[in-house]
């Protein structure tokens, strides 16, 4: 860890679409110093030279790698290669910050997340909604019971473009939604089944459609694509008691919740009714995600303490990400063994 008069120094390695994002973050926080930025590009490293004066900029890995007052390492870059530089960071004797996913297998996860324990080194991955103000008033939602027994949730993650050539939906898009659902049930599915079709290149899906069965009977639905008229990114939790909402494109209604439910007419025995009662939105904070995750991340540098999304969210979500895939492969259903 760092002492309490120094700031966290931080490199980010990637400055293609997120990174940029990412630097801004970590640059904004006054209790962090953005000591690199690093791309192979020259052209990328000219576009941002002169937003971040005062850092230091390179195409090279090793030069961060090599800096002893270099404390942590960002990674941005194509999905390939997180495991690779992030194995590299972290036996440099860095912390490291991974974008999403991890890593593209259960065994590559599993090896970075064995050289963070080796180094004694921090490891946190960028599950970005799982630091939304949005999901978090979710999550309330749902653990205080204010749903009554949650039935089923389904997301929509659809949009027009960026069509990818190193990683199909599922993992591109995937990735967020499947670290969301974990972290709202706190369980794992026992249960994958994916279904998907590549009509722009052939062998990568830019649709795929995804059925999550859990231990505890609740049911998962994801639709994801770049290749939809819309842009969604909404989550819908249907529960004994209400309904409710998180839809991402909404400006202030981030959450909504809805009374209404099916309950047994009392007067009639045996027989149901439907009950639609009040719409209510409840209050959700307008701060930016990625300020809160960065924020999160030198938090738990300075203090010691794990990252909500650390080792364990990280393997949890590639390990559902690549029993989705196997059933993408496949066509069949793919059953996932219950962690002990």
């Amino acid at each position: 860890m760092t002492p309490d008069d120094r700031k966290v120094a931080v490199g980010v390695v990637g400055l293609g679409y997120w990174g940029p994002n990412l630097a801004r973050n970590f640059a904004g926080l006054e209790t962090c110093e953005l000591r690199w930025c690093c791309d192979r590009s020259e052209e990328s490293l000219a576009r941002w030279r002169g937003a971040f004066p005062g850092t230091l900029f390179t195409p090279a890995l090793d030069d961060l790698l090599a800096d002893d007052g270099l404390d942590a390492v960002v990674v941005a870059t194509d999905v390939p290669s997180h495991a690779p530089i992030a194995i590299a960071a972290l036996g440099a004797g860095k912390h490291c910050f991974v974008e999403k996913p991890l890593a593209q297998s259960g065994a590559e996860a599993t090896a970075v997340v064995e050289a963070a324990e080796a180094a004694s080194r921090t490891l946190m991955v960028g599950h970005l909604l799982e630091y939304h103000p949005g999901i978090a008033k979710l999550k309330e939602i749902v653990e205080a019971g204010d749903l009554g027994e949650v039935h089923y949730v389904y997301s929509n993650r659809v949009n027009f473009g960026k069509i990818r050539r190193d990683e199909n939906a599922l993992w591109s898009l995937g990735a967020h939604d499947v670290s969301v659902l974990l972290h709202l049930f706190d369980e794992e599915p026992t249960e994958v089944l994916a279904r998907g079709e590549s009509y722009v290149r052939a062998g990568v899906e830019d649709v795929v459609f995804c059925y999550l069965r859990f231990p505890s009977g609740r049911v998962a639905h994801m639709h994801l694509s770049w290749l939809d008229p819309h842009k969604e990114r909404r989550f819908t939790v249907v529960g004994s008691k209400r309904m409710a909402t998180f839809d991402d494109m909404e400006l202030e209604r981030k959450v909504t919740i809805y009374d209404k439910a099916v309950d047994r007419d009392f007067r009639n025995y045996g027989e149901y009714i439907t009950r639609s009662g009040d719409v209510m939105s409840p209050q959700v904070s307008n701060e930016e995600p990625l300020r809160i995750e960065c924020r999160h991340f030198v938090e738990s540098l300075t203090s010691g303490t794990e990252p909500r999304s650390g080792p364990a969210s990280a393997l949890r979500t590639v390990r559902v990400l690549e029993a989705l895939q196997r059933s993408l492969e496949s066509g069949a259903t793919v059953q996932l063994a219950v962690p002990a």
